[in-house]
């Protein structure tokens, strides 16, 4: 990266405020809040995420939008010219032009997400962010990153920077011992979570009816709980609020805050598809959702939602729609979705050549006690539920990769026909 900088003329020297953001979980939750904030309080903002689920421009936005084809396509070639055929990943070279787009385009800040894990990542070239952020760590990527929550912790601690203030989420003991030490190695006493005092350097979020209740330090506000569903986004919003509280340069009022919260649009996390050629599968009284959670981490928030959706009548039987990658821990994914789920119908991710087989979906499912359906697609499976079950909740997850084919394919008006 450094060597493919230098040739384009550094452009990662010439960016707006950065906000660098880490983490196993909620990284592009806390960024699409920080965002949402940033924006109601009239703030130029950017943003890199990934990955992206229908376009590839959805990972590069520029303040007034994602980046245009014609537009990604120029800042491409010019990486590619620059690299001169030696070898670099995907990864590598889509953030190098990522970085050239940004260096072109006026803002006010950017928000950075970390591509995998934070001590070697491509976007860690950024010597001095204005601050770093790590959402809570878990098991996930241990083929790269080492099998223990310590190991990884620490590869994702390396993105803190001596001077550079850091926002720390809710973290398993062991991650927090890790992260914490880090940053004092580094000179910086981080502002970590906490559900109790003493507050110097502490934060916590908590829900309260349809409101939350976050407090940093001495500071405490009543906000509303943000438009994302699920009790996590609680946290991942006290993460998001408590980072742009550090931002002494920016002017962000607590009606600012407020707005944000309600506005927050972050596809296929826990997101309600009401419209259609999906949603037209099932029957009018159907509930259909969409989570691209794929870590045990992920299932947990999941399962925890479901658990409190059924509690509400009427009941409804929850059915879901799982594709997964050959790297994700299945069993670890399931295990905390047998106490929910009615069914599970297995599909293959299309195009995907490290996707599980619907067998070893179905094997996994009924080895934790859960009923198992082989449906060839998306499609096929919502055609199945809706012959068999009457208002049943469905969710599909396991894969962004399969939430993304999902959002396409709701586009397809010709879709019943398949």
């Amino acid at each position: 990266m450094r060597r493919l900088l230098k040739r384009l003329g550094n452009p990662e020297r010439s960016l707006p405020p950065v906000i660098h953001v880490a983490g196993t979980n909620g990284k592009g939750s806390v960024i699409a809040i920080m965002q949402s904030i940033l924006e109601s309080a009239r703030y130029r903002v950017q943003a890199y995420t990934s990955p992206h689920l229908v376009n590839f421009s959805e990972r590069i936005r520029l303040a007034n939008g994602p980046i245009s084809n014609s537009a990604l396509t120029d800042v491409m070639i010019e990486c590619e010219n620059a690299n001169s055929n030696l070898p670099i990943t995907f990864f590598e070279i889509t953030t190098a032009a990522a970085f050239l787009a940004f260096s072109r385009s006026p803002a006010d800040i950017l928000l950075l997400e970390v591509g995998l894990g934070g001590r070697l990542d491509a976007t860690n070239v950024i010597e001095k962010p204005c601050l770093t952020v790590i959402t809570p760590i878990g098991l996930d990527h241990e083929q790269f990153l080492g099998h223990s929550l310590s190991s990884i912790a620490a590869e994702k601690a390396a993105i803190l920077k001596k001077g550079v203030p850091a926002i720390i989420g809710r973290q398993p003991p062991a991650a927090t011992r890790t992260l914490v030490n880090h940053a004092q190695g580094v000179g910086v006493q981080p502002l970590r979570h906490s559900q109790r005092g003493p507050w110097q350097g502490r934060w916590s979020a908590r829900s309260k009816g349809s409101d939350m209740i976050i407090r940093i330090e001495d500071w405490t506000a009543k906000l509303p709980s943000p438009s994302l569903k699920g009790h996590h986004q609680i946290d991942n919003a006290g993460v998001a609020i408590a980072s742009l509280k550090q931002l002494s340069d920016f002017n962000i009022s607590l009606n600012s805050i407020s707005s944000g919260l309600t506005k927050v649009d972050w596809p296929a996390r826990l997101q309600r598809i009401n419209r259609g050629a999906l949603r037209t599968i099932l029957p009018n009284d159907a509930e259909l959702w969409l989570d691209g959670g794929h870590n045990p981490a992920a299932a947990n928030a999941i399962s925890q939602w479901c658990a409190t959706r059924q509690e509400a009548p009427p009941y409804r039987p929850l059915v879901l729609i799982i594709g997964m990658l050959q790297t994700k821990a299945l069993l670890d994914f399931l295990s905390p979705l047998a106490a929910v789920t009615t069914l599970l119908c297995a599909v293959p991710i299309q195009g995907e050549n490290a996707a599980l087989s619907t067998s070893t979906i179905i094997s996994g499912a009924r080895t934790v006690g859960i009923n198992a359906h082989r449906a060839r697609s998306v499609p096929t499976a919502l055609r199945y539920i809706a012959k068999h079950f009457t208002s049943p909740r469905v969710l599909i997850c396991g894969s962004l990769y399969l939430a993304g084919a999902v959002l396409e394919a709701n586009t397809d008006k010709n879709l019943r026909t398949k």
